[in-house]
């Protein structure tokens, strides 16, 4: 018989939970799948006791004794960037044990200090459940987007912030009340500080970019904007464009260096991720000669990243050893981020003014000084000295000349709130 893949969790909530009962309920065909068995021989998570509707077997206390016990393969879905989940992938490493995690935040500050641990040792370290819940994208972009390499890779990437979108524009609420109701259904967090402020969006965007592109996954260098300050009115207005809002991971090869950046941005309606609704992730890659390709399913959940952690278990099962980025790691640039500002596109710009003479001449008066040039415009009054909305879309412009133009523009005395500035993406 062949010898089996001795599997240790670190780690049973949602997604641990969720593999070990795939583990002990399809064992058989798994088993055809991976040419092996595969063993469970460890548990490891914070109560023992807990009902987890599966057996627990194989217990240890401390996720280090994992590491040093007859697994062949540690699953880390410990959480967290550093401490226990740092500590503990890099002393299974080293004691010859492969690594399979779900923990973005982890490799998005160290995944090329641990794939270069895994390749001195001749181990997998594979994250296929760490962006993107189910969507084989870490695959795709590893093994298979390879022939003519990616240009762009754009996507939505938290499944919290396209459902908030989402029922904000279907139901006109506002930003909280949405939040509320998600918190509530257990789509947000109690604190969705990491979700909404765009810093999920951030650890997965890295991850995308760096094996896109060959290089060390760079948080430094990108800049994070969240979904908070979306208003229903900016939504509203968005569809009167023939736009919708969508929070976006973006990284760009360009002739200036790598452009990666998380912003909600304006979607041109009908196209493929302008049309992902409700808690589904989505991403584009396109590929140069060979086109785009667009890959959608759920972001998260038991079922959709469980499949994840366990494709990754069969490949290892099989003896697919390749580098974790797609390219040994001592081959990983370091990133040469596009400068600040730079990147190029439309924008929709949405003003909060008193409704007085003069105003508009104001506005667009800054505008020309920064060559931002208007495409189309809605105004709509109301009675005088009350506020109302000021709304443009600009011909493609730097991001870094239409920041300058708004700064000046606040601080008018007709303007009476920050102005809202929303880039364009045309598909």
């Amino acid at each position: 018989m062949t010898r089996p893949l001795k599997i240790a969790f670190a780690g049973l909530g949602t997604v641990g939970g969720g593999v070990v009962k795939a583990l002990q309920k399809r064992s058989e065909i798994l088993e055809a799948r991976a040419g092996r068995p595969l063993e469970i021989v460890g548990m490891c998570a914070r109560s023992r006791h807990k009902s987890r509707g599966f057996e627990v077997t194989n217990w240890v206390d401390d996720p280090q004794a994992l590491a040093a016990g007859d697994a062949d393969v540690i699953v880390e879905l410990i959480g967290g960037e550093d401490g226990p989940a740092l500590a503990l992938s890099e002393a299974a490493l080293e004691s010859g044990k492969h690594v399979v995690t779900a923990n973005k935040a982890l490799l998005a500050r160290h995944g090329a200090h641990l794939a270069a641990l895994a390749e001195s040792k001749g181990l997998a370290l594979r994250f296929e459940a760490a962006v993107a819940g189910g969507i084989p994208i870490v695959k795709s972009l590893r093994e298979s987007l390879i022939a003519y390499g990616v240009v762009t890779v754009r996507g939505i990437l938290n499944g919290t912030c396209n459902y908030i979108l989402t029922q904000m524009e279907a139901t006109g609420r506002s930003f909280e009340e949405v939040l509320s109701d998600a918190q509530h259904l257990g789509y947000a967090e109690a604190d969705p500080t990491l979700d909404v402020g765009g810093g999920d969006t951030a650890h997965k965007l890295a991850l995308l970019a760096g094996l896109a592109f060959g290089m060390t996954p760079d948080l430094d260098h990108m800049p994070v904007e969240g979904i908070a300050h979306i208003s229903p009115e900016d939504i509203a207005f968005a569809r009167e464009f023939g736009y919708r809002i969508k929070l976006l991971g973006i990284a760009k090869a360009t002739a200036q260096g790598i452009d990666q950046r998380v912003q909600p941005a304006m979607v041109k309606a009908g196209t493929p991720l302008a049309d992902v609704d409700g808690a589904f992730n989505a991403v584009m890659a396109v590929a140069n000669d060979a086109g785009p390709f667009f890959f959608e399913g759920r972001g998260a959940g038991e079922a959709p990243t469980a499949n994840a952690v366990i494709a990754d278990l069969v490949d290892i099962a099989r003896g697919n050893m390749g580098p974790a980025f797609g390219i040994p790691a001592h081959s990983l640039i370091s990133l040469s981020p596009a400068p600040a500002g730079s990147a190029v596109s439309a924008f929709y710009l949405r003003f909060q003014v008193l409704d007085v003479p003069g105003v508009l001449a104001e506005i667009a008066g800054h505008l020309a000084k920064w060559r931002v040039s208007i495409e189309s415009m809605i105004q709509r009054g109301r009675a005088p000295s009350e506020a109302v909305s000021i709304v443009m879309i600009t011909h493609e412009t730097k991001h870094a000349d239409v920041q300058r133009a708004l700064k000046t523009i606040a601080l008018s005395d007709k303007v009476i709130a920050p102005p809202c500035m929303i880039p364009m993406e045309a598909r």
